[in-house]
């Protein structure tokens, strides 16, 4: 490595060190008296949450389901960001979300656009914390 490409990397690592926050948004909500059908598509239902996370900017790196019941699951996905979750009560026609994401590239509004338009939910209590 020469002298002019040494400096150029130190430059880059130096500025990249000094221009990160330790701060995150972490949103979260419970989505309530929601369209049973929507909670009881699973599939479906498991290909949105993908697709909101997917808008929200982050990076998904891993995500599982485990079906508890032909009608309720539990999700988690690992993001380079952090991590978001959905955790189904279709007997209680309810869920609860969370995605909570480091630095401040990725928005929750269009997460919790995505899953309102098709969960349906009658009632929201949602949260907005930023970390720091």
């Amino acid at each position: 490595m020469n002298v002019k490409t040494f400096l150029s990397a130190l430059l880059v690592t130096f500025f990249s060190i000094q221009s990160y926050e330790f701060s995150g948004t972490h949103f979260f909500a419970s989505y309530k008296e929601c369209d049973s059908e929507a909670l009881n598509r699973i599939e479906e239902l498991k290909k949105v949450f993908k697709d909101a996370v997917g808008k929200s900017g982050a990076t998904i790196l891993k995500y599982d389901f485990f079906d508890f019941s032909k009608e309720s699951t539990t999700g988690t996905f690992i993001l380079s960001e952090s991590h978001a979750s959905i955790h189904t009560y279709p007997e209680h026609q309810a869920c609860f979300v969370d995605l909570f994401t480091c630095g401040d590239h990725c928005l929750w509004k269009p997460f919790h656009k995505t899953l309102k338009a098709y969960l349906k939910p009658k009632i929201v209590d949602k949260k907005v914390v930023i970390r720091s």
